[in-house]
């Protein structure tokens, strides 16, 4: 019963360390370089214009949440129409969507910071 109690303050430990190690470093990082003289521009990422983080979210979210609703469609057609064991198909169909909806969300994301 005790346990319930430890895991979550380890799981929220767990991310505020990685987090803080990321933003250390990369500080750690800057301040060297900019020690050494490095022009204050090497930490822009691009000089270009580059889509807007909420559209690719919304982009990569929209074609997640599409592909899992065909997963599931097409996995209950495929359970209706054949004979396949239903749990193999349904997690399978749903994962296969899904990964291939987040596949095409990143070809347009390339294509967004093209233009």
């Amino acid at each position: 019963m005790g346990s319930e109690l430890i895991i979550i303050p380890i799981i929220f430990g767990a991310i505020f360390g990685v987090f803080y190690l990321y933003f250390s470093t990369r500080n750690k990082e800057r301040l060297a370089l900019i020690e050494k003289g490095a022009d204050a521009s090497i930490f822009v990422k691009g000089k270009g214009y580059t889509a807007p983080i909420w559209k690719i979210l919304i982009l990569n979210l929209s074609l997640l949440l599409m592909g899992i609703g065909l997963g599931v469609f097409i996995a209950s057609i495929l359970d209706q129409y054949t004979t396949l064991d239903e749990d193999a198909v349904y997690p399978a169909t749903i994962f296969l969507m899904a990964g291939l909806g987040l596949f095409i969300g990143f070809n347009m994301t390339k294509n967004l910071d093209k233009e």
